[in-house]
């Protein structure tokens, strides 16, 4: 597979990037500016907290490529690579290959009433003033230098506008697909206005298990008062590829998120992934799932941030490790001096399935205020010999034990997700990577 990426992430590549596109002025002065902050930043020091535990020495820039605009794209049959839509009548679509936007469409019933969803570089030549008013307000560029780097080079993004008051009441479909050594740097922004409701479906995946490939890429949701909204990521990049992310939501006054994240892709992960709930009676819940097998590691650092009275917060994440692979989970509740009556919660649960994984969990509290209920958790075991025992009992092979030990585990979670569609994807995709352990 030919990869449809030529130039690099230095500074001729920059000027090759930005001479290709056909921006708004504004656009491209916001890529000058992150340009310049990038190529001052140094890559994450080895000693650095957050990158301790997570080493990218290894990692060279130099050998993936910043994607173009033009030229041929592989052929690829994506029906066969996506996993959420068995049985799902969708609202709309945008499918991208190697963030190039390759097909995109919307259903013109909710074009009528003011949705807007496509091409996030096509929605800002022709809705300026929307898109410029949201795009990088959850997402901070200056994060450290792999944020900078995707706010000058973001690339076939997506957006999704709801009016006031508008419900999608059938899922958004997106789709993000890596050729093997392509480059991926969309940037997805989701904004809600008040009373409105979506669901959003969003899948990576790669061409196949063994490709490599390189994700900077970035997720901004913004929820306005009372508004409603269900948002599930599910990667499966190749077990060659790098994954660099930083997801937030920001979400006002009496709304509500359904954040779900399933994990099992990539050769290294590194998730920042914040929710940040700014106004009165904000309730937030995130799912999270991660499973690991070979060499992977997936660092997924998460926040929720109460800058508000009365919020609600609910962080469920689990993750099963197999052979040498590693997950690292860094959990916080934040929350500020007038966010009085916060109710936040937060649990990281493993499941060790070899001798030689590893999982490290570190829970953390931030407290200024005196009248909240918060707290935390976190567990890591083996599967249990007498359970395995039990089943085998009663007429189960070793690996079919394993496997609905596994799917037990996982469950908690899968109960709490509302979409089918994602219940059933999610409890297939796991149980084909369990194997056997003695």
């Amino acid at each position: 597979m030919t990869p449809t990426t030529e130039t690099s992430f230095d500074a001729a590549g920059f000027d090759q990037f930005i001479e290709s596109r056909n921006e708004p002025d504004w656009l491209t002065d916001m890529r000058r500016e992150a340009w310049q902050h990038a190529d001052a930043m140094a890559w994450p020091e080895r000693r650095a907290e957050e990158w301790i535990r997570t080493d990218i020495r290894a990692f060279q820039i130099k050998k993936f490529g910043v994607p173009v605009i033009d030229g041929d794209l592989p052929s690829i049959d994506t029906t066969q690579i996506h996993q959420l839509l068995k049985g799902v009548d969708l609202a709309g679509s945008l499918e991208t290959i190697d963030s190039r936007v390759t097909s995109e469409q919307i259903d013109p019933e909710l074009t009528a009433k003011g949705v807007v969803f496509g091409s996030l570089e096509r929605i800002a030549a022709e809705h300026p003033d929307l898109v410029r008013e949201h795009l990088f307000t959850a997402f901070d560029p200056d994060y450290d230098k792999f944020a900078a780097l995707h706010a000058a080079f973001f690339s076939g993004g997506q957006f999704l506008y709801v009016p006031r008051g508008v419900v999608i009441e059938k899922p958004i479909h997106i789709g993000s697909i890596l050729s093997d050594g392509g480059t991926d740097t969309t940037h997805t922004l989701v904004v809600l206005d008040e009373g409105a409701e979506a669901t959003v479906l969003h899948e990576s995946n790669s061409v196949s298990e063994d490709a490599k490939g390189l994700h900077i890429g970035s997720v901004e949701l913004i929820q306005k008062p009372g508004s409603h909204l269900r948002y599930v990521n599910l990667q499966e990049w190749g077990l060659k590829t790098y994954h660099f992310a930083h997801q937030k939501a920001v979400i006002d006054r009496d709304s509500t998120l359904q954040w779900t994240i399933a994990a099992m892709g990539s050769h290294l992960s590194k998730v920042n992934q914040s929710v940040d709930m700014i106004g009165r009676r904000a309730d937030c819940q995130v799912n999270g799932v991660m499973f690991t097998e070979g060499r992977q590691h997936l660092a997924y650092h998460t926040q929720q941030y109460h800058r508000a009275p009365q919020c609600h917060s609910d962080f469920l994440y689990k993750a099963a490790q197999q052979d040498q692979s590693r997950t690292v989970w860094k959990g916080m509740i934040k929350v500020d001096k007038i966010a009085q009556q916060t109710d936040g919660y937060q649990r990281n649960d493993n499941l060790v399935l070899s001798g030689s994984s590893r999982a490290d969990s570190i829970p953390g509290l931030e407290i200024e205020a005196d009248d909240v209920r918060c707290t935390h958790g976190s567990t890591t075991a083996q599967v249990d010999a007498e359970q395995i025992f039990y089943a085998r009992c009663r007429g189960f092979t070793q690996k079919e034990a394993t496997r609905m030990i596994v799917i037990g585990f996982f469950q908690q979670i899968f109960d709490r997700i509302s979409i089918e569609s994602v219940r059933d994807a999610l409890g297939q995709a796991i149980a084909r990577q369990v194997r056997e352990y003695e």
